[in-house]
């Protein structure tokens, strides 16, 4: 079976759909941002309710495709964007007031089902893991990199403590030939952690996440984009974001915390005064997660949180004590702040 053949077959699930749906309540018609297209599930959701419209962005070219069935299904009512997120204010005016903006991280069923990707621990094909408008590839990464800066990587992006002996195995092993695949990564990684006998996921998971995410320049990516994000929202508007792993959902979490009506207050001792330096409406700081029912419809479920929140009337001021807080995703992936 080739690739074209398996992603036609692949299922697309969008996580949390339900949830998301009551959120922003679409039956009542508006203009809705999908920051991550996909394969189209929330979009084309959205669309089912006739008052509604949709701009849909992805940096991916392959979900283009998915995304000219719907331009063609809803020529007035949906526009996509090959773009990166933290670009919104770029493409976008101010004067769309959309009434949500919508994040759902990570990879799609598609990109992970498409062997040639390389996001597969099975890939035989080059060593890619590229979303779509990138620098460089996992190729250059893994081939290129000095071992100091391949070790923090795997370490901070992945959290993973035995950055440094898979660092050094990767470098030792490139020392003879390039490494050119995933499969072949992953091996290396594989006997760099040979010890971890009782690890119920492949052993190569975080290194993995850890240089996907430095590849795509996710984390900073995810910062720019609440931040644009922000600033196209209008009173009233819901700002929702799906994350899939620790390091997201802290910079989520992070960012409402500092931006919404429910951030502490500097001191006990001070009176509580309206306060004009929040962006945001919460309404919990817990996150909202996939019920039993889809999870075991959907395993990509199980890791899914959901945070949103809602632009308040406060007028636009950027965020930098936010941004100042991830200064070290910026320098790591190689970003200007």
């Amino acid at each position: 079976m080739n690739a074209t053949m398996s992603l036609e077959i692949t299922k697309h699930y969008p996580v949390m759909l339900n949830q998301i749906l009551s959120i922003i309540s679409p039956q009542h018609g508006g203009t809705f941002i999908d920051c991550t297209f996909g394969g189209g599930g929330y979009s084309s959701e959205i669309l089912k309710f006739p008052g509604t419209k949709v701009i849909a962005f992805d940096r991916d070219k392959l979900t283009c495709k998915y995304a000219n069935t719907l331009k063609k299904k809803f020529p007035k009512r949906f526009n996509f964007f090959q773009e990166k997120f933290s670009n919104l204010n770029k493409v976008i005016t101010s004067d769309s007031n959309p009434k949500a903006v919508i994040f759902d991280l990570g990879l799609s069923s598609f990109q992970l089902a498409d062997k040639e990707r390389g996001f597969s621990f099975k890939s035989k094909n080059f060593l890619n893991m590229e979303m779509g408008i990138n620098e460089h590839s996992t190729y250059d990464v893994i081939n290129n990199l000095d071992k100091e800066l391949l070790a923090t990587i795997i370490k901070v992006l992945g959290e993973e403590k035995d950055g440094r002996i898979i660092a050094s195995k990767i470098v030792k092993y490139r020392k003879n030939k390039p490494i050119k695949t995933s499969e072949e990564l992953a091996r290396i990684i594989n006997e760099a952690k040979r010890n971890h006998n009782n690890y119920k996921k492949n052993l190569a998971t975080k290194t993995f996440q850890a240089i996907r995410i430095f590849v795509n320049q996710e984390l900073t990516e995810l910062i720019l984009g609440l931040i644009a994000a922000s600033k196209l929202l209008k009173n009233g508007g819901i700002l929702i974001v799906v994350s899939f792993h620790s390091l997201e959902d802290r910079i989520v979490k992070n960012f409402f915390n500092l931006y919404s009506n429910l951030r502490k207050n500097p001191s006990r001792y001070l009176p509580i005064k309206e306060n004009k330096s929040n962006l945001f409406k919460l309404f919990s700081k817990k996150p909202l997660v996939a019920n039993e029912k889809e999870t075991k419809l959907n395993n990509r479920a199980r890791s899914a949180k959901l945070r949103y929140a809602v632009r308040n009337n406060n007028s636009f001021f950027y965020p930098n004590e936010f941004k100042s807080k991830f200064t070290n995703y910026f320098k790591l992936e190689g970003r200007e702040l």
